[in-house]
């Protein structure tokens, strides 16, 4: 008779969507998918944490079949599912002001600002390359005003380089966090906000010590989140900073990453 598979040591995996886990044309990696469900299958737990709200998000939750809370706007909020409660909701609070009366004058053409308060995305500075990352998202922009501090204002710029716009935004917003979630993506959260610090919260409340839990992404907004993990992974083609401080460089999205981590935990195998 064939023993029984024992459970990983890592009972956790914790995963980026896009660029990680969804490949460029927005589908889950077949490969990925089923090697989660093998991992499931083992005892293993799936959360998704994403910088996307949990309406957009929603549906890959979904399409895995998950109950976990959903870690999104890149950690600012944290939402059971199930019950549609909120564990953790932060916003801008004192930095929103300035941002919008100050920072949205000052940004260079060509570059775009939306604000994201509850489930809607408004555009606060309308910008050619809204339209391309309002299809990607599957997110419909509002153009009504926002009248209390949003969870995040996101700023997407019309070519890579953000290092002049996130000057720009730090002088004008220093109690928030900036991060890069794409090459044209600067995101500015509240600054309590980070998946990093959801996750070792979810992990506080389930008694999972962040050693048993192993966490994947791509891009420079996952890089404290795979640092944090008892075991990090970069994807291999990701952004040269996130595989810097991984643990494990697997292969690239497209061919599978998540599954290669996935395997990697099956096989008992650490950094």
């Amino acid at each position: 008779m064939t023993p029984p598979a024992t459970a990983p040591h890592y009972a956790w995996i914790v995963t980026d969507l896009d660029g990680t886990l969804v490949d460029r044309d927005l589908r889950i990696v077949p490969r990925s998918a089923e090697a989660l469900r093998r991992y499931q299958d083992r005892g293993g737990t799936v959360v998704i944490a994403t910088g996307r709200n949990e309406v957009s998000a929603g549906r890959y939750h979904d399409e895995l079949g998950l109950s976990t809370p959903l870690i999104v706007y890149n950690g600012a909020r944290v939402v059971d599912p199930l019950s549609g409660t909120r564990l953790l909701d932060l916003d801008l609070g004192d930095s929103w002001q300035p941002l919008r009366d100050d920072l949205l004058h000052q940004l260079p053409d060509g570059v775009g600002a939306v604000a994201f308060s509850g489930e809607d995305a408004h555009i606060l500075r309308p910008a050619p390359a809204l339209a391309a990352y309002a299809g990607r998202d599957r997110i419909e922009l509002r153009e009504d005003a926002v009248h209390r501090a949003p969870t995040k204002v996101m700023l997407i710029a019309d070519r890579p380089g953000l290092g002049p716009l996130a000057r720009l935004a730090a002088r004008h917003c220093p109690a928030a966090r900036l991060l890069q979630s794409e090459d044209t993506y600067l995101e500015i959260l509240p600054q309590g906000a980070g998946k990093e610090v959801a996750v070792r919260r979810l992990a506080e409340r389930a008694g999972m010590p962040m050693e048993r839990v192993a966490a994947i992404g791509d891009n420079p907004n996952d890089t404290a989140m795979v640092r944090a993990a008892g075991l990090g992974a970069a994807v291999g083609d990701g952004h040269k900073e996130v595989r810097a401080a991984a643990d494990l460089v697997v292969g690239p999205c497209g061919l599978g990453a998540v599954a290669d981590l996935v395997e990697r935990v099956l096989e008992g195998g650490g950094p």
